[in-house]
């Protein structure tokens, strides 16, 4: 199956660093206009001027931090405008790790805030030029915690069930249009985030860092972390014309660690 998506353009949220970065890349190779969405200005230009352009293509970058809403609309009303946007990769790091009940009343706004009322505003801004077109592509990097909350993750599990929600309602509106909303849902990615959770989870159970990676994989059926380019792997095939009858799911890309069926 060949993916190409050439004179498409891709507006990929957080992708300087990680998974958000693989799937920039990805849709580089694959044809693609990127556009990358995030806060740092270095960072964004450093990773632009990385991707690669074999069949011309122009990328750019918009500047936002996602926990500030007000950011995000101002970077798609001024330096987006009407420039059409043909796929979405949603993809915003954190939320801080803490239990339930230990966090505060604010930190469940602002998490909601970056994740979703951001995914709710570049959606507005972007669908009624999809529906014009009868194409369109929403790929949200959510959690596999959509299925399995994860311990000591509180805010995290509770925002990213709600940008599933969303997703899936969006769907069902958009489907008509021949514009598909779907979910991949990443386990455990060799990520900075994932480095820094081995390392605090090493610390509080008194192994080294090695040792407490090694027990973690072992818990996953495939005996090994997810590289970066996998989980990009599956986003790049939702946004393909190849899935255009897929829409409303959510995608686990886990190893096997969800225990449920």
């Amino acid at each position: 199956m060949h993916i190409s998506f050439e004179n498409k353009r891709a507006l990929v949220c957080g992708g300087t660093d990680g998974i958000g970065k693989a799937v920039a890349v990805a849709m580089a190779e694959a044809g693609a206009e990127v556009i990358i969405f995030a806060r740092d200005e270095k960072k964004l230009a450093d990773t632009i001027a990385s991707l690669p352009a074999e069949q011309g293509q122009k990328h750019g970058f918009l500047v936002a931090d996602f926990y500030q809403p007000a950011q995000v609309s101002k970077a798609l009303a001024e330096n987006l405008g009407d420039t059409a946007i043909d796929i979405v990769v949603n993809n915003t790091g954190g939320p801080a790790p803490g239990t339930t009940l230990s966090a505060s009343p604010d930190a469940f706004i602002h998490a909601f805030e970056a994740h979703l009322v951001c995914n709710q505003l570049i959606a507005q801004h972007v669908a009624q030029g999809m529906t014009e077109r009868r194409f369109g592509r929403f790929i949200n990097i959510i959690s596999y915690s959509v299925k399995t909350p994860i311990a000591n993750l509180g805010v995290s599990n509770t925002i990213r069930g709600a940008v599933a929600s969303w997703a899936k309602s969006l769907s069902n509106e958009l489907a008509p249009y021949g514009i598909t909303v779907n979910n991949v849902l990443p386990g455990l990615t060799e990520t900075e985030r994932l480095f820094a959770l081995i390392t605090k989870r090493a610390e509080e159970s008194g192994l080294d860092y090695d040792e407490k990676a090694e027990k973690m994989k072992k818990e996953i059926p495939a005996k090994r972390f997810a590289k970066p380019e996998e989980t990009a792997n599956a986003v790049l095939f939702f946004a393909s014309e190849q899935a255009a009858y897929i829409t409303g799911t959510n995608l686990p890309v886990d190893g096997g660690l969800i225990p449920s069926i």
